[in-house]
């Protein structure tokens, strides 16, 4: 059993390249060929006809799952398919024990339309603290990297969240549509007005991505799943970007929090989100 996080770091230093060759290989070997080759068979729905899971989703998870044991003995994975199934699993994010979490497939609607706007994301946490991740998007053949207090990394190129340019309209991803209530609609429709631009997310942890290249402003999302967020969450942070949840304080990945929630490209930016979501803008 791992004790402390300065044991983690030093697997980090060691180990981080093997991690990021594991989420390569779960993509190639059980993603990747069935993207745009899915038969009707390979897809399932789980909440409702816009929650799809498939064969590659099971499957990459369980690569995973079992890869990402075998290099940090003592770790747990929770995945989004491991939930579904049990949701008792996900206890373990908020356990003692260093945790993987997975998202083997995030944007599963993008993959089953054939399109590229899907990836894989891994975060590793420990004691609510998270700890590196990477978020790969197989299909443009990217792959971004962050390791707490070391920064963030596309393909090996440092990341730069930097701010909005000054008298432009901020571009915002918001939680889509398809999954909000009538209640979650009407808070995000404080973001109607002018010098805002809002439009729905694809998929989560690419809407991540953006806001650490300095492609997005902000995010707005209104639920807490840990595979969602949590890889993404850390990628902001080291590339220069903060998160704050609707009533100011920083996001959870163990839950418990205020919604909505937004990750922006710098703090004022987050601010100012915040404060039209909570009704507080001046």
């Amino acid at each position: 059993m791992i004790e402390h996080d300065g044991t983690i770091d030093e697997f980090l230093s060691r180990h981080a390249d093997e991690v990021e060759e594991a989420v390569r290989k779960a993509a190639a070997q059980e993603i990747m060929p069935r993207w745009r080759r899915l038969a009707a068979h390979e897809i399932d729905q789980k909440t409702g006809p816009h929650d799809l899971v498939t064969d590659a989703d099971r499957e990459a998870e369980r690569y995973l799952t079992e890869a990402l044991g075998a290099l940090l003995p003592g770790s747990v994975v929770v995945g989004e398919e491991a939930v579904h199934a049990d949701p008792a699993t996900y206890d373990a994010v908020r356990g003692e024990a260093p945790v993987w979490i997975v998202d083997p497939v995030d944007g599963t609607r993008q993959f089953v339309h054939g399109d590229t706007g899907f990836c894989t994301l891994v975060a590793l946490a420990h004691r609510g603290t998270l700890l590196a991740s990477w978020t790969y998007a197989p299909a443009r053949d990217q792959c971004a990297t962050a390791v707490r207090g070391r920064g963030a990394l596309l393909d090996g190129e440092r990341l730069f969240a930097g701010v909005p340019e000054p008298g432009r309209d901020l571009r915002i991803a918001t939680s889509h549509p398809d999954f909000t209530t009538d209640e979650e609609k009407r808070v995000l429709r404080a973001l109607d007005v002018p010098g805002v631009a809002p439009r729905p997310c694809g998929s989560a942890g690419l809407e991540y991505l953006a806001v650490a290249r300095g492609e997005l402003d902000g995010t707005v999302f209104g639920w807490e799943a840990a595979w969602d967020h949590a890889a993404g969450l850390l990628l902001v942070e080291e590339a220069g970007g903060t998160q704050l949840t609707v009533t100011g304080e920083p996001f959870r990945t163990a839950g418990g929090n205020a919604l909505p929630f937004t990750a922006a490209r710098d703090a004022a930016t987050a601010r100012r989100i915040t404060a039209l979501l909570s009704g507080k803008a001046a």
